[in-house]
């Protein structure tokens, strides 16, 4: 057996009653910019796709490399670059404003097509009164990003999906840097967006976001890329998932000191800047991966969540200390306790995380 399902811990039960019904297993890693582990449950050294965990890694190389500059792109759209945005008209107006700073178009875009998020662009394009685009992908973001940077170079479009491309030899070489990992330790698949995604230890990609959000020890040039990237999410958190969304609305909780980044089929990953936890304190990074997937679910209203990551990394916040009671109650919706409701409307469970974080 690998190391994916060993020394997996339970994070969060779901009840009915009294009756434990269903439990979320999965593991965690809390790691600072110097390389120390601070905390974990399970496996620390597990290993997991980022999924879109990985964009703010792979929008650094067309960052350093001036990018943003070089088309004028606004802190708000380059945000965008990094993000799994909803679908909404906002998020589809940006990406669209990007292209057209970058000279590329909507049908360069390679993502493929999936209902929106958003509520409104759901009804629409089921409804037939909207058409479904790639642009309404919540990877397009990112997508643009890449053709950005290969337009910059004066590369192929055509191909930049091809783990060989330049545009895609950056990224995993950047990965590798960021979380101080060997290419040859990492493990490549496709994500469902047709890029190239990248499975390595929790802990590595703990020190990566750390590192993201407290650079000082990075080369000159990348740590101006890093602070550039973490500076639009934290400004423009709506450009990273949407309104109501988790990551939006914990780094807007956060005030400037969290970045909050998921991932498909149960990953979320975050970091905290330097300060968070105490004057002298470090950046440290925090990554989880709820084993079963945490499969996206929708309201009666239509609205999407998962029920496991959210809860499970406000509670990891809060074992930590990096978010007070009145903060904590600004996301309550969230959890990191939460019930479970009816059709009807009536409280018959509980949602709660059930682990400690291990020192």
């Amino acid at each position: 057996m690998n190391n994916s399902l060993t020394a997996l811990t339970p994070m969060l039960t779901v009840t009915r009653g009294q009756v434990v019904e269903c439990i979320h297993f999965g593991a965690v890693a809390v790691v600072d910019a110097r390389g120390n582990l601070l905390a974990f449950c399970g496996n620390a050294e597990m290993t997991a796709f980022l999924r879109s965990s990985a964009k703010p890694f792979q929008c650094l190389p067309f960052v350093e490399r001036g990018g943003p500059q070089a088309f004028n792109l606004s802190e708000r759209e380059l945000a965008l670059l990094c993000a799994s945005h909803a679908g909404s008209e906002m998020h589809v107006q940006t990406v669209a404003a990007i292209q057209s700073k970058a000279g590329i178009d909507e049908a360069n875009l390679q993502c493929g097509t999936h209902l929106p998020e958003d509520v409104e662009a759901f009804k629409a394009i089921v409804c037939g009164s909207r058409p479904l685009t790639p642009n309404r992908h919540n990877c397009s973001g990112k997508h643009t990003g890449m053709l950005a940077h290969a337009r910059l170079r004066g590369l192929p479009l055509e191909t930049y999906l091809d783990l060989s491309h330049p545009i895609q030899q950056d990224i995993l070489a950047t990965l590798c840097e960021m979380c101080s990992i060997n290419i040859q330790e990492v493990k490549i698949g496709i994500d469902g967006c047709s890029a190239p995604n990248f499975a390595i230890p929790l802990y590595n990609a703990a020190l990566g976001y750390a590192r993201l959000a407290d650079p000082a020890s990075l080369p000159v040039e990348r740590a101006r890329a890093c602070q550039q990237v973490t500076a639009a999410m934290s400004r423009y958190p709506e450009m990273v998932a949407g309104h109501g969304k988790f990551d939006t609305r914990l780094m807007e909780v956060g005030g400037g000191r969290i970045i909050s980044k998921g991932g498909a089929d149960g990953y979320q990953a975050g970091a905290l800047l330097p300060g968070a936890l105490g004057p002298d304190s470090p950046g440290v990074g925090i990554v989880l991966k709820i084993a079963d997937g945490d499969t996206a679910l929708r309201n009666s209203d239509l609205s999407a969540y998962q029920r496991a990551r959210p809860a499970v990394m406000l509670e990891i916040l809060r074992q930590l200390g990096a978010l007070d009671e009145s903060q904590l109650a600004e996301l309550a919706e969230f959890g990191p306790v939460r019930p479970v409701l009816n059709n009807r409307g009536l409280i018959v469970g509980e949602r709660r995380p059930v682990f400690e974080l291990q020192r």
